[in-house]
């Protein structure tokens, strides 16, 4: 396991902050040695969970042109068939992720193919669960264009906590499935919308893993026959 590189400058100058703090206290107050050694204790646990909360754990990943996989790590919290109004302007089935600030947080492309779509929406920052956060709140939209035929469209979006929405994608990108796209700090929840025929493989509370779960498998077009 790694650490991620949207953590590393977060954690380098957390680590200075906290060093700097406890070497101060040491140094200048010597009659509260108790409260000292309590704030360290309390500094290792505070930066050990950001260590963990930016980890990169090496993934064997899941592909297939048909399948859709999990974009991310978390808890199956939304399925049902929905209108989607930013892109299709029509019905599709929506399958929503939320990520605890437990979780990995690296966002995962769903499906490979072409990006036909991508906007951010800066917006505010409801709690994650909240039903109007997937139109009201910071949110990434990105289109692509599978290689089995069907346009999936998966969202990053911001929530109470998280406060900053990084992605690595852009229309006319070329992407494979598993690879990351963006990243998430400090807990959200990615949506992703699919046709209503697709087949759903995960339940309400399920708890998947980003590039390794099977959330749906896609109705492919029959081939022609001449």
């Amino acid at each position: 396991m790694k650490i991620h590189k949207e953590g590393r400058r977060i954690l380098f100058f957390t680590l200075l902050a906290l060093l700097a703090v406890n070497l101060l206290l040491y140094m200048f107050n010597e009659q509260g040695v108790g409260f000292n050694r309590v704030f360290s204790g309390v500094s290792v646990v505070a930066f050990l969970l950001l260590l963990q909360f930016f980890r990169s754990p090496y993934r064997n990943l899941l592909t297939h042109e048909d399948i859709v996989i999990a974009p991310a790590d978390g808890k199956v919290v939304v399925i049902e068939d929905v209108h989607e109004p930013e892109f299709f302007d029509g019905v599709r089935k929506q399958i929503s992720i939320f990520m605890s600030p437990i979780n990995v947080h690296i966002t995962r492309n769903p499906v490979s193919g072409t990006v036909k779509y991508f906007k951010y929406h800066p917006g505010k920052y409801l709690v994650a669960w909240h039903p109007k956060s997937s139109t009201k709140n910071e949110r990434t939209t990105v289109v692509v264009e599978t290689e089995a035929g069907p346009q999936v469209l998966f969202r990053q979006i911001a929530g109470a906590m998280a406060r900053r929405i990084v992605w690595y994608v852009n229309e006319g990108d070329e992407v494979s499935q598993g690879e990351e796209f963006g990243f998430i700090k400090f807990g959200s929840r990615v949506d992703v919308f699919v046709p209503v025929d697709t087949d759903v493989k995960v339940q309400i509370g399920e708890k998947v893993k980003g590039g390794q779960t099977v959330i749906a498998q896609l109705k492919t077009p029959s081939p022609t026959l001449f």
